[in-house]
Formats: C-alpha cells, structure tokens, sequence
C-alpha cells in the first residue's frame, strides 16, 4: 500500500470535484474549490476522521468495499477505478463483472431532473447515483456495500422497509426474483452474483420459492404505488432506460404536474430534510 502516493490521489481528486458534480448545492460559506473533506466521508458511507486520516496518510489499508464507494463518491473512471486499488494494494477489480462506473454525462443528467426522481442502478439492484429528489423519495443509497447495497436483498431480508402498498409486494417480489434470475444467467460465476444468491436464498422461504419458479426477466410495470413515511401514498411513471454500460439502468420516477402526487414530491423537494406532514 502506497500510503503518500494515495493520499495525495484522494485530495487532487476530491478538490478537482465541484458540489454540483454529485448533486450538492454551493452553500455561501464555501470559500475552498472542490468538495469538503465531510461531504466524501457523507456520500462514501465513513466518518470523517477515517477519510481524513485517509489524505493523511495514517490509515490502514482500506477495504475492497470501502474503495469501491469511494470510487462512486469520487466519479473516478475505469482506469482511476483501477489506479486507485493499486495505490491501496487490491489488485484491480475484474472487469468481467458489472461496471460500477457511472458516465459524468449520466450523473448531470440525473442532477438536472430536478421535479424527478432519478437514480441509476446495477442489475444486482444496487443504487450506484440517484439525484435529491430519489434521495428524498426513497432513502440515501450511498455508502452501502455488499450485498447490503442491494435493494433486492433488503426487500427480502428486511420485508418491514417495502415501500409498497401490501396487495402488490407479491407482484414486486415476482419482478425481482425474475431479474435476479436473468443476471444470474448473464454472469453465474461473478463473485458479486453468486454473494447476492446466496445472502437471498438465506432469507428465507419467499425467495426460494419464487426462484423455484425460474421466472426470467419480468416487465416492470409503468406506474407503481409507492408509500412514503411523510407524504404518504404516491402514484408515479416509471421509465427504465438502458445506459451505455451494461449491467446498469437509468430510472425515473415523476408525476404528470397538476396531479396530486406532482403536488406531494413538489412539498418534498421545496421543504428537503424538514419534517412534513404525512397526508392521508
């Protein structure tokens, strides 16, 4: 591990990063270019005294996961990807897997959809970006690592968090068991692929039986229910998108204006992390 050589990667990459690039907003206090120290320690999943012991050069070797997030948190290309797990002394990771790099273009396009909520995510469920409004919506993704990350696994591991009206989450975890099923074909022998199918047939009866069935690939359906813990019921469009990367969808969540829901994601994005009312 290359502790000087490291730090130094981390600092010129983290100041050469605008607020804007990872849907922050330039408070008046800012005086210094480039992120604060916290803000990549916040959207990495650390506490700042280890990112900062980091740049520093005092830290222990990081972990695979841990460079992995930063690397999201970072924007850091393929090959920066590569550079920075040599300089933490991993080998690179291979990149039979599915990218977790997602395209600069992608993140300001996601940034700009301001009355949405846009995210990009991995065939193993895992939120790799999402802009304000699908942080608001459905929960800050980043800094989870592992199978942990996967919005798959927790439906299944954690049912108590589903977000969806009761009479639908049998449909839901159909669609997820059969896109699970479809990644699996692409890649049986990725280690990211075979960790998920093991953490999720671990859960429990639901998923082995729905694996059982060998659905592949359901159609998502274009309008979903979602409930939310301060505004209650939403009724959004839903568009999924292929993106350049394979192995990665672009999603958007919105509400045609005028609607009620409009109104409801209007009062989240307006009041962000205020305490809003639940609405009946």
């Amino acid at each position: 591990m290359d502790r000087s050589s490291l730090a130094d990667f981390l600092r010129r990459r983290r100041e050469a990063l605008q607020p804007a690039d990872v849907g922050l907003s330039v408070g008046p206090r800012r005086r210094a270019a480039g992120l604060r120290r916290e803000e990549v320690a916040h959207l990495t999943g650390m506490s700042v005294d280890y990112y900062a012991r980091l740049e520093q050069a005092r830290s222990p070797q990081p972990s695979v996961q841990m460079l992995r997030a930063l690397a999201r948190t970072l924007r850091l290309s393929d090959d920066e990807t590569d550079h920075l797990y040599r300089l933490a002394g991993h080998a690179a990771p291979d990149r039979s897997a599915s990218s977790t790099y997602v395209r600069p273009v992608l993140l300001r396009v996601i940034d700009q959809l301001e009355d949405c909520a846009a995210f990009v995510i991995s065939d193993l469920g895992v939120v790799l970006a999402q802009n304000r409004m699908s942080r608001l919506l459905q929960g800050d993704r980043s800094g989870l690592t592992g199978v942990e990350a996967s919005w798959t696994w927790r439906w299944f591991a954690e049912p108590e968090t589903r977000a969806v009206p009761p009479e639908e989450q049998a449909e839901h975890s159909r669609i997820r068991v059969a896109e699970v099923r479809a990644t699996w074909s692409r890649r049986p022998k990725d280690p990211d692929v075979v960790a998920l199918l093991d953490a999720l047939l671990a859960t429990g009866e639901e998923f082995t039986a729905l694996w059982e069935r060998h659905e592949v690939g359901l159609r998502h359906p274009m309008t979903k229910r979602l409930i939310h813990p301060r505004v209650g019921l939403l009724e959004v469009d839903c568009e999924t998108m292929a993106t350049a990367e394979e192995g990665q969808s672009l999603v958007i969540l919105s509400a045609a204006p005028g609607t009620e829901t409009y109104g409801k994601l209007e009062l989240l994005r307006v009041l962000g992390e205020q305490d809003v009312a639940v609405t009946k």
